[in-house]
């Protein structure tokens, strides 16, 4: 199978789409300073590029969302070998454990879904720092089949409104994205434990969250992993921030000024799932985006919906509050 960004059956993507987004034009795009100035409630967020975040919290243990630090190739933007769906997970501990290595039991790791680029490091993360871990059924039973305790996973559906001592998290039911044939990459779910996943084949979908992060003082975070939602289940959230997944096809119909008006304009808006995912956490980051709509394009989409939300395009693990 020819598979395009994020595994979505989309084709292949051409050598030539992958350029690097420069710091000096993310600015320019953005429209805002890239770095913390250090206002705001204090919570730091830095992404650890796909849609994974870091989210410190003053007096609290630092929560991670999606955090996908390991890359390794499944030649998913080499054009000519091909997308190998067989391809062997991997785990850099020393790499995970450098980001990852405080967290502590009052750690929390959101997961949106179970995609390898969104869960594959989670376990890891859990077993060595103890840290919880929330997310769907399926989550639940992949963790447990890479060796997390039982007790330390919090099954969500989506409706959640969650205490976590200085940070409250409300889960919100979500929708995956879809390829040019309105297919989903690996779908289905787990109602079991299974054999221990040893590809990427091995974590399906296992149907997806978004979550909004309020801080204790702070603005409202809107955290997505993929690039669909259901109206229905956003409205009357009115986020501060969204942290929004561009879309790799356009088989969701108006899915970027649907979302913004959906959220009620939120005054920023930083895409993420974005960049070259197989690649080390080297900024600028690398586009990924192929065929798919790019940094610009989605900019000029959001702005031209709501002219004066802000768009903050992210690098790799620089500090940003808001």
């Amino acid at each position: 199978m020819a598979i395009g960004r994020r595994g979505f059956l989309r084709g292949a993507v051409a050598a030539g789409a992958l350029t690097p987004l420069l710091s000096g034009a993310a600015g320019a795009v953005a429209g805002a300073p890239s770095e913390s100035s250090g206002g705001g409630s204090g919570a730091t967020f830095r992404w650890l590029g796909t849609s994974g975040w870091r989210i410190d919290v003053p007096g609290r243990a630092p929560i991670l969302v999606d955090p996908f630090l390991t890359r390794f190739s499944t030649g998913l933007f080499d054009p000519e070998r091909g997308f190998d769906a067989a391809t062997e997970l991997v785990v850099d501990p020393v790499l995970v454990d450098e980001h990852t290595a405080d967290l502590g039991e009052d750690g929390v790791v959101l997961v949106t879904h179970s995609h390898w680029d969104h869960f594959s490091d989670v376990p890891h993360i859990a077993t060595t720092t103890g840290a919880r871990v929330v997310g769907t059924l399926t989550t639940y039973h992949l963790a447990r089949a890479m060796g997390v305790p039982a007790g330390q996973v919090s099954t969500v559906r989506g409706g959640e409104v969650l205490d976590f001592g200085g940070c409250v998290v409300e889960v919100v039911r979500a929708l995956h994205s879809r390829n040019a044939s309105r297919s989903v990459l690996f779908p289905g779910v787990r109602v079991g434990v299974p054999e221990a996943p040893v590809t990427v084949a091995d974590l399906p979908e296992g149907d997806t969250l978004a979550f909004q992060v309020r801080p204790g003082s702070g603005p409202s975070v809107f955290l997505m992993g993929a690039s669909d939602f259901a109206e229905r289940e956003v409205a009357g959230l009115a986020p501060d921030v969204a942290m929004v997944a561009l879309p790799s096809t356009s088989s969701t119909h108006e899915y970027v000024p649907r979302l913004i008006e959906a959220l009620d304009r939120p005054a920023t808006v930083v895409p993420v799932h974005w960049d070259h995912f197989e690649r080390e956490l080297v900024n600028p980051p690398l586009d990924g985006t192929g065929e798919g709509m790019g940094v610009e394009e989605f900019t000029a989409e959001v702005l031209r919906v709501a002219p004066r939300t802000r768009v903050v395009v992210p690098e790799y693990l620089v500090p940003l509050s808001f």
